[in-house]
């Protein structure tokens, strides 16, 4: 019975390594499939449209004691914007999270203007001007189903603006005005899609808050009211921009992982 026994476990020792022979090797597959990163950095390039998020409110304040004199709205056009960004996203390996850091520089020009109702002359007229320049340094922030990327953006915007008053018939001299670069927040987000290896598209809005802080215009011709300057406050909430933009990221595209199993 031993003999038998150990007959038998030597013949399926030596069976066993042919046996495997014949099978070849065990073949590595892949544990996952792969999967597109976004780690590495973008140059990019955007058309979209800006408008204001309410009217512009004018205040004539007083000189004398600090007080309204009259207040008025007026609306103001809708304006085509352009330019370009730069930025840079991390993607950890097996991660779907995707930050990173994004710089855009670009043009708008929002324009309005309207005549003070108020004024027995109907002479006096304000006018705003957004743009025509402004600027972004902002962080984003997104999830990732692989060549699609969901994100949020927020930080720093700068923006040009400049507001005039003249009365041209009672006081042609007259001139009261602004001209400041708007240093604000900007809050916003999207969608993007590497549609082709390093190339994507996106879709973006974002708000541009200027929290009805503009800086007040005195008049700044020879006619001084001797009981104190005149001003005129132009108050804004903000600017809404709505974008699609095309992005080149320099790198590889797919990082595929390998295992065993």
């Amino acid at each position: 019975m031993k003999k038998l026994l150990v007959a038998t476990v030597a013949v399926v020792g030596l069976a066993g390594p042919a046996l495997a022979a014949d099978l070849g090797p065990v073949p590595v597959r892949p544990l996952f499939v792969p999967a597109y990163n976004w780690s590495g950095c973008y140059l990019g390039g955007y058309l979209g449209l800006a408008w204001t998020a309410e009217t512009v409110r004018v205040t004539d304040i007083s000189g004398y004691n600090g007080l309204p004199w009259d207040v008025w709205e007026y609306g103001t056009n809708s304006s085509i914007i352009g330019g370009g960004t730069l930025g840079c996203n991390w993607q950890p390996l097996g991660s779907p999270l995707v930050a990173g850091v994004e710089g855009e520089f670009g043009f708008m020009r929002i324009t309005g203007s309207g005549l003070d109702p108020f004024d027995s002359f109907n002479s006096i007229q304000s006018s705003v001007r957004v743009g025509d320049w402004y600027g972004m340094v902002t962080g984003r922030l997104g999830y990732a189903w692989d060549r699609v990327l969901l994100y949020v953006k927020g930080g720093a915007a700068f923006v040009e603006v400049r507001t005039v008053v003249t009365d041209p018939i009672f006081n042609p001299g007259f001139v009261a005005q602004t001209s400041q670069t708007k240093a604000t927040w900007t809050l916003g987000g999207g969608l993007e899609w590497a549609f082709y290896n390093n190339w994507s598209v996106k879709a973006e809005y974002m708000f541009i808050g200027f929290d009805n802080d503009l800086a007040c215009g005195y008049n700044t011709n020879v006619l001084v009211n001797p009981l104190g300057q005149y001003c005129w406050n132009h108050q804004l909430d903000g600017v809404h921009t709505a974008k699609i933009g095309l992005n080149y990221r320099f790198g590889g595209d797919a990082l595929p992982v390998i295992g065993r199993y």
